[in-house]
């Protein structure tokens, strides 16, 4: 049995600690609202964010970050990819000397163009072998309800790897090991963006064949950044990569999904976030990406469009004719 510490108490901070719990683990989940630790520890429930699921008698949640921190053997990270730095720069002088900090996070820093765990590693001053991934196709609600689901846990270190996975093994949630930390952490990020821009067709009414062709050139845009930034390209054709891509660009419980729907309906990027009500990754991320891909000289057109798109330099309708206008090319080196 490990200690684990999950900061914060979001959709998908309590959807994994629910995991981590049903494992056997002894599990304090960090909320910053008094409310929502009480109604956690009182009643069971999380009625911010998971409302009607029922959390496991084990779990204890505290407003209290060094409470939750104390004697952890992992801190799983579950905040906004962009109030990562801040957060932890907090956070990082009350951990352990051996807590493995694991990163359940999928964006791209605004202004550096860092992975999550390339922030924890400046930040926090941790080395390799203390910095792990989580990633895959993880509705949180599907998860906190105990429904059939797997992930990839990614460490360049495959025995911590390994240790981790041992640690959120279920009945239900399958972990599998890889060490290609890049790929998970660009798979989980960019898909986010490219699930804007499925939303976007979806709700200008376009049909199947529109969104199927959004997804799989989406994929084709991640696979070629990745391999610019030395991932292993059959990291995307695994559970990081299509497998979170599937789910969060058909799901309606995917936030990036739901996001883009909205402003292909017409609404405009503050309509969408009130909306939605919590954060939609790919938001902040796609020109954060963008920026990414053309310093290593690598095209993106879709997330071009999905990141002028959020910006309103382009409107929706705008975007789709100039992905369609792009001059044709052999599949297999198409940009």
């Amino acid at each position: 049995m490990s200690r684990i510490a999950v900061l914060s108490a979001g959709s998908w901070g309590t959807g994994f600690a629910v995991v981590l719990a049903d494992a056997g683990n002894e599990v304090v989940l960090h909320a910053r609202r008094r409310e929502i630790a009480d109604a956690i520890n009182g009643r069971r429930e999380n009625p911010g964010y998971l409302p009607g699921i029922p959390l496991p008698p084990s779990l204890r949640a505290t407003t209290d970050v060094a409470r939750a921190l104390a004697g952890a053997d992992y801190a799983l990270l579950s905040v906004p990819a962009q109030s990562l730095r801040a957060n932890l720069s907090r956070w990082a002088p009350l951990l352990e000397a051996h807590t493995v900090v694991v990163s359940l996070m999928k964006g791209i820093e605004a202004g550096t163009g860092l992975r999550m765990s390339e922030v924890v590693a400046e930040v926090a001053g941790l080395p390799a072998e203390r910095i792990a991934v989580i990633s895959g196709p993880n509705l949180a609600r599907e998860v906190a309800a105990r429904q059939p689901a797997a992930s990839v846990v990614a460490c360049r270190d495959d025995t911590v790897a390994k240790a981790l996975q041992e640690t959120c093994l279920t009945p239900y949630f399958r972990p599998y090991t890889n060490t290609d930390v890049v790929g998970c952490e660009l798979g989980g990020a960019v898909k986010n963006v490219i699930a804007l821009a499925v939303g976007l067709a979806a709700g200008m009414g376009l049909g199947h064949n529109a969104r199927s062709l959004l997804l799989t050139r989406g994929l084709a845009e991640t696979a070629r950044l990745g391999t610019a930034l030395g991932a292993d390209p059959l990291t995307f054709s695994g559970l990081a990569g299509v497998g979170d891509l599937i789910a969060t660009c058909t799901s309606p419980l995917s936030r990036n999904r739901t996001f883009g729907e909205c402003l292909g309906r017409g609404m405009t990027v503050a309509q969408a976030t009130a909306g939605t009500r919590q954060t939609a990754e790919g938001v902040a991320s796609a020109r954060s990406v963008l920026d990414l891909a053309r310093r290593h000289g690598v095209e993106m057109p879709l997330t071009d469009v999905v990141a002028a798109v959020v910006q309103g330099t382009i409107t929706v309708t705008e975007a789709a004719h100039t992905l369609m206008s792009r001059a044709p090319k052999p599949e297999r080196y198409a940009t």
